[in-house]
């Protein structure tokens, strides 16, 4: 690496942020173009968050940012400062697996796993939205959740179990 291009990547100016993530609060220095994808699975070291199409067009890094479902590779780690951050590895509690976990296994909602993750952030998110009462409307709103296996039905029926009991 030529001097220039050494000096251009040690003067980059970094930001201190915030984030509680899982209840637990950090405090990192990042720089102004990492994605809180990044921040979640390279700063702090939770791997649940999956980078799919790293696009926003497949869902498989949906995390929920103040309890709204979020595609965490379209957002800047620094425009999340102070934000409270739920991943996979936070939804169960006590060692008790989250109601949309459970409904997962029962109904066989996931073959590879990759976008498993992704889709019960976002199928919590939607439940807390109040607006995925019918199928269709499930259908409709998990639709930015790509699954390449095609568990879409059990995915369905997984949320319709465990929608207006949360």
């Amino acid at each position: 690496m030529d001097q220039v291009a050494a000096s251009v990547m040690v003067d980059q100016p970094t930001h201190t942020i915030t984030l509680t993530v899982n209840k637990i609060t950090y405090e990192l220095k990042v720089l102004p173009w990492v994605t809180l994808l990044d921040a979640i699975r390279e700063y702090i070291e939770l791997p649940g968050t999956k980078k799919g199409c790293d696009h926003g067009q497949c869902g498989a890094c949906t995390v929920l940012v103040n309890g709204k479902r979020i595609n965490s590779c379209l957002t800047l780690a620094v425009m999340k400062n102070g934000a409270d951050i739920t991943t996979i590895e936070g939804v169960a509690e006590d060692g008790v697996l989250h109601p949309l976990q459970q409904a997962f296994i029962d109904h066989d909602a996931f073959q590879c796993g990759y976008c498993t993750p992704g889709q019960i952030c976002s199928a919590i998110g939607l439940i807390n939205e109040g607006k995925a009462t019918t199928r269709e409307e499930i259908q409709e709103l998990m639709s930015g959740n790509l699954c390449r296996c095609g568990a879409y039905p059990n995915i369905v029926a997984a949320v319709q179990q465990v929608n207006g009991k949360l």
